[in-house]
This record gives C-alpha cells, structure tokens and sequence, in this order.
C-alpha cells in the first residue's frame, strides 16, 4: 500500500526536525590563516585592499575546497575590521574576503578634517557606486586567482557556493549586489551580481523612498537581515532620497525586509542592540555584546551552511525555532517566503 502524501510529509518533517536537533553552528573547526593583498582593478585605475581569513584545511590527497564570503565594511572602516567574523567564519570552513573600500574607509579619519569627510564620503553619489563595483571586482580577481599555481589558495576556492555581507554602509553595498534597486542608483542595473548566492545585510541604511516593495521586487536571493532597536547612526541628515547612508532610524532598518516580497528573508533585531554591537567595537565594549556577537556568528554560520552548502538541518534549526529561542530575551528573529 502506498503510503498518502500526507504521511509521507509528516515522515519528512520529523526526518528534519530530528535532523536540526543534532545540528550545531560549528565554530573552531579549523586553523585560521590570514593573507593580505591589493588588487588593482585597471578599468577604474583604482586599488582594492583586501584581507582573507581562510580555514587551514589538511593537506591529503583531495585538496578540500571552500565556499567564499566578501565582506563589505562600513563608512570609515578597513580590511582590519570586523575581524570576529573573518576568524569565526573561517574556522567554521568558509573563505571570508575583507574588501577596503577606498573614498569611504579609515583613511578619511587620518585626515586633517575627519568629521568633514565622513559627511562627504556618506552623500558623495560616486564613492556609494564604486562600492558594489569593488565587490564585483574582488570576485572576479578570486576567480582569476582560483587557478593561479602562485596563489596560495589556488583550487581551495568554491565560487559557485558565494555569499556577500556587509554592515552599515557595508550593508547598502550588500544588497546593492543582491539586486535591490537603490535611489542612488538610478536605473543602472549593472550593480548586480547574479553569482552570490545568499547575503547578510547588518545595520541597512534606509530612507523615504524605501519605504516601497519596488526597491527590493529583483532581490531574488535569501537575505539575513540584522538590526537593534538602537541602531539608529549618527549621520548626517538627509538632503534628497537619493543620498546613501545618512541619518537613519532603528526603525528604518528593517524596511529592506519588510518590503522583500520575492526571496526568503530573515531578520534579527537585538533588544537594546546598537549600531556599532555588529562592528565588534573597537573600545568601550557594552555588557551585552559578546552575548549580541555570540548570536551574530552562530546565527550567520547556520545561514550560511543552509544556503550556500544546502545544509537542510541548518535551515531547520534557523527556521524551526532553535535559532530563536536561542536569541531568547535578547532580541526576536523571524522570518517569511
């Protein structure tokens, strides 16, 4: 006798369930290397640092490859930053590539003037539009290197398996790549790049104009959105809607996921979080953050073991509630599509 589609569902649901129930966001897998670069993209005559945290795998007889992670930083930052990630991702077995975005990075602040140049960095059209374009490029320079006998990581790279994160002004670069149609942008389609697979978007710049299902209507892959109900930045104030990462409310952090109607969306929102808990603040650390990172690292390794390695435990844990009861009193999470 065939077994009915319902039993056969109900079989496969406690099949997961059971499965989610023996997964654990792994961590300290593996070693940690690091490597630091430049890369010069010649057709904008512009240099891109970067700094890769990658897994020091055994050396056998199958030389053991590794999906990627590019991370994007926010206004003000460096490859140096977000190093939490970097070493926790790559010892949970991905390659995780720090872009340094030049016009928006530290540099701004070794200046006679950094406060000047914040703002300007931050409603400057130009520097918002290179920042997906360094993406992009970073990528196909680790394609390149992928089959390059000189480059230390030459065949350990799975492109197909890629994902792209980014906080703040990183997190506008983020979902810039992931297909979002941002003011800023215009039209311009180029911004895009259909060879990620997946995105973590922390602390999104929104304004007026977000406020739309539109904007996020060509966003067609999972997206991990992270906030805080006091993550609202300190930036300037807006002059139009199409400035990039001005002032922005907690609030408005969350537009992104709200308006995503074409894509599975998740969204993580610490209780009393603030905008810097994602950076891994680099002084005067808060009672909360190592518990606020702890979720932050463990939550992004099981989406990204459920998209990027097809994990279906991992999903399941993320979706079928450990993830949330884990976040406990400390913030909610949810999710839709």
């Amino acid at each position: 006798m065939r077994p009915s589609l319902s039993l056969v569902s109900l079989l496969a649901g406690l099949a997961l369930t059971a499965a989610a129930a023996d997964y654990t966001p792994p961590a300290s897998v593996y070693p940690v290397g690091t490597i630091e670069q430049t890369w010069h993209d010649a057709k904008r005559n512009r240099d891109v640092p970067v700094k890769i945290y990658y897994p020091v795998a055994p050396r056998t007889g199958v030389t053991a490859s590794f999906p990627v992670i590019v991370f994007s930083h926010g206004l003000g930052g460096s490859r140096e930053g977000y190093s939490y990630l970097g070493q926790y991702w790559a010892g949970a077995g991905y390659v995780s590539v720090h872009v340094q975005h030049a016009g928006s990075d530290s540099e701004i602040l070794r200046s006679a003037r950094p406060l000047q140049g914040l703002l300007k960095a931050e409603s400057d059209p130009q520097v918002a539009l290179n920042r997906p374009l360094d993406i992009s490029f970073a990528i196909d320079r680790l394609t390149a290197l992928n089959s390059d006998p000189s480059f230390a990581l030459q065949g350990r790279l799975d492109l197909g398996r890629l994902g792209v994160a980014g906080h703040s002004f990183g997190a506008f670069t983020t979902m810039a790549v992931a297909g979002a149609h941002l003011p800023v942008m215009g039209t311009d389609l180029r911004y895009a790049d259909p060879r990620v697979k997946a995105a973590i978007a922390m602390s999104t710049p929104s304004n007026r104009s977000s406020d739309t299902d539109a904007e996020f209507d060509a966003v067609h892959i999972p997206v991990f959105h992270m906030t805080g109900t006091k993550d609202e930045s300190t930036g300037g104030a807006r002059e139009s809607d199409q400035a990039t990462v001005g002032h922005t409310s907690a609030a408005q952090r969350t537009l992104p996921y709200r308006h995503t109607r074409n894509a599975p969306a998740d969204l993580l929102v610490f209780t009393g979080g603030d905008h810097m808990v994602f950076s891994g603040r680099l002084a005067g650390s808060r009672p909360a953050d190592k518990e606020f990172q702890t979720r932050i690292c463990r939550g992004s390794v099981a989406f990204w073991d459920a998209w990027l390695k097809g994990d279906p435990a991992a999903r399941q844990w993320l979706e079928g509630g450990a993830f949330a009861a884990e976040v406990g009193n400390l913030g909610t999470f949810e999710r839709k599509g």
